[in-house]
């Protein structure tokens, strides 16, 4: 039975994965398919880019704006809520707490979040990844499991985008992918690594490219190795490319399309 698993880099530029020690990375763009000039939505901040990846519309649509979550005026369901209704297990492991809201209740068979500070060879992000790779493993049924790693936009905030130390959490996330993740893949497993957004000197949050360009991998049997994903491709396309690849309807309300 297939399964996806979606990771989010916080604040990954494409560009830092070409500059940083991140070979893991760099070997699922060149044995999946993947785009270096996707785009995330305006505002370029975490909750709304995170809510446009997780529930297939644009702010405009979901109403979320800032980094303060608040109930949709006309709901939409997320990739979560939507896998869990098709009775899919899910899993959600991520240490920044508002991403909570990015299912309905009920819909997460698994939610571990750890509120600690999420810094490069930080133990709370290695125990994170741990407790995802045992779940899955212990899961080989499962629908989709999500995992977020924080540590490049708190280092970006406090270092600079593309200094060396945001480089150095670069290649933090990149060891945990190839530590926790890579070896918990299921057999028939879509594996999609992306960002919410980017971020240039300190910040992010403006209609910037640095700010707006991000990453999109996809690797997964039968997706072809060194592909380019073609044509323009937002944030909004990802909900749609993991239902599609667990061969579930997506909802009407979507605007993204599906990449496979």
């Amino acid at each position: 039975m297939r399964s996806a698993i979606l990771v989010v880099i916080d604040g990954l530029r494409p560009d830092a994965i070409a500059a940083a020690d991140a070979p893991t990375l760099r070997r699922i763009a060149a044995q999946g398919t993947s785009t270096m000039t996707a785009r995330t939505v305006m505002p370029s901040m975490s909750l709304p880019c995170h809510t446009s990846l997780f529930y297939g519309v644009p702010p405009g649509r979901h109403g979320i704006t800032s980094n303060m979550w608040h109930p949709m005026a006309r709901p939409v369901p997320s990739v979560v809520d939507v896998v869990h209704q098709a009775g899919r297990k899910t899993a959600m492991f991520y240490n920044w707490e508002p991403l909570r809201d990015l299912a309905a209740p009920g819909s997460v068979d698994a939610a571990h979040m750890i509120r600690e500070a999420s810094l490069p060879g930080d133990a709370s992000d290695q125990r994170l990844f741990a407790m995802a790779a045992e779940w899955m493993s212990g899961n080989p049924d499962f629908g989709l499991a999500f995992l977020y790693y924080g540590a490049t936009d708190i280092v970006g905030h406090k270092h600079q985008w593309m200094s060396p130390e945001y480089l150095e959490a670069v290649r933090d996330a990149d060891r945990h992918i190839e530590s926790a993740v890579i070896p918990a893949l299921p057999e028939d497993c879509l594996l999609v690594v992306t960002a919410d957004h980017g971020g240039h000197e300190w910040t992010h949050g403006e209609e910037c490219d640095e700010d707006m360009t991000i990453p999109l991998m996809l690797l997964g049997p039968g997706i072809p190795a060194g592909g380019k994903i073609e044509g323009p491709v937002n944030i909004t396309d990802v909900a749609p490319t993991i239902l599609k690849w667990l061969e579930i309807e997506k909802p009407p309300e979507w605007t993204g399309r599906a990449l496979i």
